[in-house]
């Protein structure tokens, strides 16, 4: 959700100037019946700057260099010059003929052959040799890097400029660069400026960066664009097999398997640099597969690669993005050593995909200059150090960008900051901000104050019927070194109110030592997840669903109060040590946590029974999120979405006695999630709980093996599972989940076009209860645990309309039990790229 929020903010808020490219053209090239010539070379004439046409034949190509031709050509058609008379040329009509003598062309047609191809035999030298160029040759390098990321709204037409969305900023217009062909115009939104010094050791694995200047405009204090921004342009290396970008995997032109998934050409050879190489069309076998179209040039001696173009295909199985072009060149040290220095992607946002939609180009500049090689460094050098320091120290002069900057920006670009910070002041471009900052954050800011998450103000179960909940947070800014927030809550049938309030507050940046506490008075769903926690303020969706498949009255009343002290010691590793103590109670009048505190004996057959729970608790977790990316130092920071593993530890301690506690026990809890990207497969989540309680325990304190009686998926429940279903006080349970990114539908005719992703996954769970645990159980609900192993599978089909998915779940085993969910459709709402 947070991305589209974020990607609508560019739609919305798009202003000023122009693209930086001094000869820009597009057009179509065609054959003589007026057909598309798919994967056409374009290229300036007298230059190595070009593109490869999409599908339709459309291509788009740009440079800030000035040029006056244009050479096409086509595997199976003659070369054509076409001139320039303008600067800016757009929707160009390019006819290519077929060749008089067929001699004048090497002919690939369709599919290019996977033997006797002169392409296949240099891009085997290129697997050779990869880790035998440029960075990889040397135990340790290090360079200097600079990176400009701009964003700029396209394809504005003079009715979008006199909408009443941009009343009170139509100043944002004076500096607009449009053209006299098409009208086109180019509105910044964003731009930021990083130097870095970057260091890396071969041997050790080890890469590191230290930022040493920053400078943004736009929308620099927005958490989700910048983790949206950071997330985006991920590093990647174009010799891998894989590329990922937007959180998929793409097939590198360069990868080992290209064979099967491009047609790769042979088209020419030229001296770059003084050096020979040839130059290689690729583009797709197949449609709707995560594939590239361009082309590149590699040496002839080294198989290194000098220079390559290469933009996603039309037809690629990703949403929101039209475009994506990939420009990288390689500067020739010496007979062996070829440097990447420059990296330039450019990604076209649209809601869809027709050529005349509206969208955002967003842009990354990369420099690389400075190399140095095979200067040691001591392993404790690459260590991540803790993310505590506040982005303002990296602020630098404009004379200090003016003199350290790798190019200059044009005057264009220059405007852009000055422009930007004017409109911060701007009241309707405020106005316009803070709608788009609610649907992004849920929360509504007032003046150091934040009302919300408003998405949690309205909710449904069997004992409170309609819930209403209001509540808010302090919010000084994004870095805060201490945080309050609380809610308030009201129940209509039980005609109860409920709190909750939390404080935290990080003393030592450094090492991130936070102080936390607070109290929650609620009704709560308890076992709604296995591996727990003691955040006051969290609340399971299986008590707040305004719908649900079945009963959800098995409901419990809670009083919870914990202080806790964490740190991280060292980057991604968190240490937590608390204290709890709640009170439990049933709040539903069919459901009750009754257990004997006196077993039934012949002379007291009945026992002593007790209903409410006391407990005052200990814990100690650990945390740790190898590759994890964050924004901000503050006392709550946010998440970068890329894909991390997820390794938890916790052991508690039940004291008995402590506030008149009533049990002695110990419980360790595990956890982890392992994401893995199979290439083209797609990507599988795997994940492993499992825990174990000794001492003897109510069902308050048991491990209630998550059921999920609501409409949606929701992450580590069982589909096909009521609550309180299975219920053990030792647990091991399985998960595996794949999503195949529409790899299969995308070879049915029928359904490619639909663009529709499949799923498939299954879990399982094994637990047992102690006879003790059994024995002093006099609830109403009886004891079963899985001690056969209970399981089940599903299969799913999203990226539906493009944000809704559909999944398909089947009981594996326990078929038998009474009133058994042998199957179970679920749903959720999300942002698919």
């Amino acid at each position: 959700m947070k991305k589209i929020i974020v990607v609508s903010l560019f739609f919305v808020f798009a202003f000023a100037n122009s693209i930086i490219a001094q000869t820009k053209v597009s057009g179509v090239v065609l054959d003589k019946s007026n057909q598309p010539i798919p994967f056409a070379n374009v290229v300036f004439k007298g230059s190595n700057t070009g593109i490869v046409s999409n599908e339709d034949g459309r291509f788009y190509l740009e440079s800030p260099n000035n040029y006056t031709a244009l050479l096409v050509s086509s595997a199976g058609f003659s070369d054509k010059e076409v001139s320039l008379e303008k600067a800016v040329n757009y929707e160009f009509k390019i006819v290519l003929s077929e060749p008089e003598a067929l001699n004048e062309v090497v002919i690939f047609t369709g599919k290019t052959s996977k033997k006797n191809n002169p392409a296949l035999d240099i891009l085997r030298k290129i697997w050779e040799r990869k880790r035998k160029n440029g960075l990889y040759i040397f135990n340790q390098y290090q360079m200097k890097k600079y990176e400009k990321v701009e964003f700029d709204m396209n394809t504005i037409d003079s009715a979008f400029m006199k909408s009443k969305l941009f009343k009170g900023m139509e100043f944002i217009f004076n500096h607009v660069d449009t053209s006299d062909v098409t009208g086109k115009t180019y509105l910044p939104i964003f731009i930021s400026e990083s130097l870095y010094d970057v260091y890396g050791d071969n041997k050790l694995k080890k890469t590191k960066e230290n930022m040493q200047a920053n400078k943004t405009s736009g929308f620099n204090g927005n958490q989700q664009v910048l983790a949206f921004v950071k997330d985006l342009y991920s590093d990647y290396n174009i010799y891998d097999n894989h590329l990922k970008f937007f959180d998929k995997s793409f097939t590198s032109p360069l990868s080992r398997t290209g064979i099967d998934v491009y047609n790769y050409v042979l088209k020419d050879s030229a001296y770059i640099d003084k050096k020979w190489c040839y130059n290689i069309v690729f583009y797709p076998r197949r449609k709707n597969e995560l594939t590239f179209k361009g082309d590149f040039w590699v040496n002839d001696t080294t198989f290194a690669i000098k220079k390559i173009n290469m933009g996603v295909t039309k037809s690629a199985n990703i949403n929101w993005v039209k475009d994506i072009y990939i420009e990288q060149e390689f500067e020739v040290t010496n007979d062996s050593v070829f440097l990447l220095t420059r990296d330039y992607m450019m990604s076209d946002f649209a809601l869809n995909k027709k050529e005349k939609s509206k969208g955002v180009y967003g842009k990354r500049t990369t420099l690389f200059k400075d190399h140095k090689f095979n200067i040691q460094k001591p392993e404790s050098f690459y260590k991540q150090e803790v993310n505590y320091i506040d982005n303002e120290v990296y602020a630098k002069t404009d004379e200090f960008w003016e003199e350290n900057r790798f190019e200059n920006l044009n005057k264009d670009e220059k405007g852009i900051y000055k422009m930007l910070d004017t409109l911060q002041n701007v009241k309707r471009f405020k106005q316009l901000y803070s709608v788009a900052s609610i649907l992004g954050s849920g929360y509504v800011e007032f003046n150091k104050f934040d009302f919300g998450p408003i998405f949690s103000t309205f909710g449904y179960n069997e004992v409170e019927g309609l819930r209403l909940r209001l509540g808010g947070r302090t919010y000084f800014g994004r870095n805060d070194p201490w945080r309050l927030q609380g809610y308030t809550a009201y129940g209509f049938d039980d005609n109860k109110f409920k709190y909750g309030i939390s404080g935290k507050w990080m003393v030592d940046k450094k090492n991130r030592l936070i102080i936390s506490g607070g109290n929650r008075r609620d009704i709560e769903q308890i076992g709604a997840s296995l591996t727990t926690t003691n955040d006051v303020l969290g609340r399971s969706f299986a008590s707040s669903a305004l719908f649900t498949t079945g009963s959800n009255g098995k409901l419990t009343n809670i009083n919870l109060t914990n202080v806790a002290i964490e740190m991280e010691p060292m980057k991604n590793f968190n240490v937590l040590v608390g204290l709890s103590y709640r009170t439990l109670e049933s709040a539903s009048s069919v459901f009750s946590l009754d257990y004997y505190t006196t077993l039934p004996t012949a002379q007291n057959p009945s026992g002593v029974v007790k209903s409410d729970v006391k407990q005052s608790e200990a814990n100690i977790q650990f945390e740790y999120t190898p590759k994890r990316k964050t924004i901000g130092y503050g006392v709550e920071r946010t998440d970068v979405d890329s894909p991390y593993s997820r390794f938890f530890v916790n052991f508690s301690y039940g004291l008995k006695g402590v506030l008149d506690s009533d049990f002695a026990y110990e419980k360790v809890q595990l956890f982890y999630k392992q994401p893995i990207i199979i290439g083209p497969l797609g990507r599988s989540n795997v994940i492993i709980e499992t825990g174990k309680t000794f001492g003897t325990i109510p069902l308050g304190l048991m491990s209630v093996i998550p059921g999920n009686q609501t409409y949606f998926t929701i992450e580590n429940t069982f589909s096909n599972l009521n609550f309180y279903e299975f219920i053990t006080d030792q647990y091991t349970t399985f998960q595996w989940n794949h999503d195949f990114g529409g790899r299969l539908f995308s070879r049915i005719p029928l359904m490619r076009k639909l663009n529709w992703r499949e799923y498939v996954g299954v879990r399982g769970v094994y637990g047992t209860i102690s006879d003790e645990n059994r024995a002093i159980n006099a609830s109403t609900q009886p004891y079963v645990a899985p001690e056969n192993v209970y399981w089940e599978y599903n299969v799913g089909i999203g990226n539906i309309f493009k944000v809704f998915r559909i999944d398909f779940s089947w009981r594996g085993s326990y078929l038998n039990t009474p009133e058994a969910n042998k199957f179970a459709i679920k749903g959720s709402f999300g942002f698919y790229f």
